[in-house]
């Protein structure tokens, strides 16, 4: 019996070794299959990653000349994601800076702007953020629930604000951009270029000097926590000051980059890199490969806001109002962005035909280009004094003809008060040697000089209230302005006056006829409408 219950325990000593070994084995094999499982699962994944190729798209711009000095695909259609919360933060600072909010204001948050998904904050329902703290959540974490707790305040629902940044991107000439959230959250119709959003770093910091050094926050402790600004190259970039990074898959990784050495300031955009690793290391080629190539010297007017068409600010040294380029479908080569010559000179212009004037005020009917009989004429200088809100140019004395060139002026169009206009003779356009060494540009004027239709005394004063790039908007120009006021302009001749400078071609939309106190009053009353104005002697 005992030798019987030996064997029996042994035998199932033996089993259970048995069992022990195979379940040993089995324990060793699993990791060893989950590791080829995992190895198998990341070569097949690591293509599909090298595959990812969002669209990409770049741009730098010399901020104080406004060229661009280089730009692939500029003008292409793209995701701005996170790049959003630069306008988020303009309209912020724009608030601040009329004194209708303070830093310490508190910011009451929502359910739907805790429900953001991430990068958050992780504010909740019925919090409050001081606005400071709020800029600087934005600037460094990128915080999706604070942009739309901004938005909330400020516009008092999302869709309000988002409509808000659209106008507002518009007026500031990003011609091709829309905003649908305040976040840069995936949206299908929020929509943007590399050249708009350089246009937005430019005129940000222009515009808030005092609010942008926010974008140079390093880190930011909130209740505790520290959070490192995204954008690794402030701090690792000789110059760069800022301003914002951004990613959704559809856009890729995005940046733009404004730095300053020695004098020279850039604004750069990148959109659509691979990676946040590949999208800085381009930004730094863009940068050093440029920087050398940018001015020392701020000549580019400031941007400014004006309606549905870019313009910059017409000052005594600048008697051209010059806009941004319009984005268009093809690429151009690098060029300027806005480009004003300091000693502009003026040809005489002409008075639109009768029968070619915009549709009246109110009317729905479509603008149609002006059609101009065009000589080509050499331009006296301009003195510039302000007088009221504009800026008025007075033409000097011009000295005796030297016969450097002849041109012929036929007459095309009836006159005030329905009067043919006088017999064209020859006459000598008369050339002034310009004061500084760049070059006048030159003027293409329509046929009929303004003089001739100018009374004396009362009606000597011309007003300019564009310098649009097409003739076609240089005429829709005018008639937003005759309509904004209407009062004064209804009855006063409107002309274009086709000018090349710098091998860019511009149409200045102008208003002839009226006294120096029209001249005034209608520049006051549509620089309150945000259209650019000022006015000429004649």
């Amino acid at each position: 019996m005992v030798g019987f219950a030996s064997g029996r325990s042994g035998g199932r000593l033996l089993a259970a070794g048995l069992i022990a070994s195979v379940t040993a084995l089995a324990l060793s094999t699993v990791p060893a299959d989950a590791r080829r499982h995992h190895r198998s699962k990341s070569s097949h994944q690591a293509p599909r990653a090298e595959r990812y190729t969002p669209p990409y798209s770049d741009i730098v711009v010399d901020a104080n000349s406004g060229k661009v000095l280089h730009q692939a695909s500029a003008d292409a259609i793209r995701h701005p994601a996170s790049l959003t919360k630069i306008m988020t933060l303009y309209m912020l600072f724009e608030r601040l800076e009329t004194g209708k909010i303070k830093l310490s204001t508190p910011l009451t948050v929502s359910a739907h702007a805790a429900s953001m998904a991430p990068s958050k904050l992780g504010l909740k329902p019925g919090d409050t953020i001081r606005v400071e703290d709020a800029i600087k959540a934005v600037v460094t974490k990128s915080a999706n629930d604070v942009a739309v707790v901004i938005a909330e305040n400020l516009g008092g629902d999302e869709a309000t604000f988002c409509a808000m940044m659209t106008r507002k991107a518009h007026a500031l000439g990003m011609r091709q951009t829309t905003y649908r959230n305040a976040s840069g959250l995936p949206n299908p119709g929020q929509i943007t270029t590399a050249r708009d959003q350089a246009l937005l770093g430019r005129a940000i910091q222009e515009r808030f000097p005092k609010y942008y050094a926010y974008f140079s926050t390093h880190t930011f402790t909130y209740k505790g926590n520290a959070m490192r600004n995204h954008n690794h190259l402030l701090g690792n970039v000789e110059g760069v000051d800022g301003i914002k990074t951004g990613y959704i898959a559809a856009s890729g990784f995005n940046l733009v980059t404004s730095v300053r050495r020695n004098g020279r300031h850039l604004v750069a955009v990148v959109l659509g890199g691979r990676s946040a690793k590949s999208r800085d290391a381009r930004m730094k080629e863009l940068i050093g490969g440029n920087i050398m190539l940018a001015a020392t010297r701020k000549t580019a007017p400031p941007v400014v806001e004006g309606v549905d068409s870019p313009v910059v600010v017409a000052s005594a040294s600048n008697s051209d109002a010059i806009p941004l380029p319009r984005p268009t479908a093809r690429e151009t080569a690098p060029g300027t962005i806005a480009a004003a010559a300091n000693s502009e000179r003026i040809a005489t212009a002409a008075v639109t035909d009768a029968a070619e004037q915009p549709p009246a005020v109110g009317s729905t009917g479509a603008l149609q280009p002006i059609p101009v009989k065009t000589v080509r004429v050499k331009a006296a200088a301009l003195s510039t004094a302000p007088i009221g809100n504009g800026v008025v140019a007075q033409r000097p004395p011009e000295p005796a003809a030297t016969g450097a060139e002849e041109t012929m002026a036929t007459a095309s169009a009836p006159l005030s008060g329905g009067k043919p206009a006088p017999a064209a003779t020859p006459a000598k356009a008369v050339a002034t040697a310009p004061a500084a060494s760049t070059p006048a540009p030159r003027v293409v004027a329509a046929v009929q000089p303004v003089a001739a239709v100018a009374s004396s005394g009362a009606h000597e004063w011309l007003i300019q209230v564009g310098a649009l790039e097409t003739e076609k908007d240089a005429a829709q120009r005018i008639s937003t302005a005759r309509s904004k006021a209407a009062s004064i302009l209804a009855r006063a001749k409107s002309f274009t006056e086709k000018i090349i400078k710098n091998d860019m071609t511009l149409y200045r939309a102008r208003f002839a006829v009226v006294s120096r106190e029209e001249a005034e009053s209608a520049c006051k009353t549509l620089k309150s409408a945000k259209i650019v104005c000022f006015a000429l002697r004649n």
